[in-house]
């Protein structure tokens, strides 16, 4: 049986009306994935922006450090190949109060926590004078110290107790202790003795070393 004029119409509407609803979806989709597609493109945009900012800031701090490395070369060859040191010795020699300056303020401001040593840098000068010590020592602290992460000087405390005779001697023997290359600070001293020449002096004082500090690469997240 053939189809009536009206069916055909409608037919016809209802595949017009089909096909404009699936043109609607898709441009809608294609609206809302433009959209979207945008909205990442700029904040990919936004990001790399700043990503490129921060690469700007690191190339021109390290061009500054760069330049201060060479003005710390220069200054560091005048400071070490002077032929006298800052404490009057030969830079070139091997004695006590010999070597270059960098030596020199090592030697006063050491970068490691290390008691026994001076110890025994304290007992070789007052030995060099011919002082009798009858006791020196303090506090090793070294496991406390290896774990300390401060960049400042830090006191290093000691003690000691010398019998030195007259009067006289122990002028000697604080003028002995000031002439040690490590900077010393006293805190207590003390004189005692049955006669004028058969004195004893008892020092409580402190000295410092200086922990090294790290060169650290440190790394940022942009977000």
């Amino acid at each position: 049986m053939a189809k009536s004029a009206g069916t055909g119409k409608r037919d016809l509407i209802g595949k017009t009306n089909s096909k404009m609803v699936a043109t609607v979806a898709i441009a809608a989709f294609l609206s809302v994935f433009s959209l979207i597609a945008a909205r990442a493109l700029w904040s990919q945009r936004g990001y790399q922006s700043r990503v490129i900012g921060e690469k700007e800031k690191a190339v021109s701090q390290l061009e500054e450090n760069i330049k201060a490395v060479e003005e710390l070369e220069v200054s560091y060859r005048a400071f070490v190949e002077t032929q006298d040191n800052v404490i009057g010795g030969n830079s070139q020699a091997l004695g006590d109060r010999d070597g270059d300056n960098a030596k020199i303020v090592l030697d006063a401001l050491p970068s490691k926590y290390d008691y026994p040593a001076l110890i025994t840098s304290m007992e070789k000068l007052l030995a060099e004078n011919n002082f009798t010590l009858k006791s020196i020592g303090g506090q090793d602290d070294e496991i406390a110290q290896a774990e300390s992460s401060s960049a400042e000087p830090v006191m290093v405390p000691f003690s000691l107790t010398s019998e030195v005779g007259n009067y006289v001697r122990v002028n000697e023997l604080l003028q002995t202790l000031y002439r040690s290359i490590r900077p010393i600070h006293y805190k207590n001293l003390n004189i005692s003795g049955s006669g004028e020449s058969a004195l004893e002096v008892s020092v409580d004082g402190f000295t410092y070393y200086q922990p090294s500090k790290e060169f650290k690469v440190d790394t940022k997240v942009v977000k």
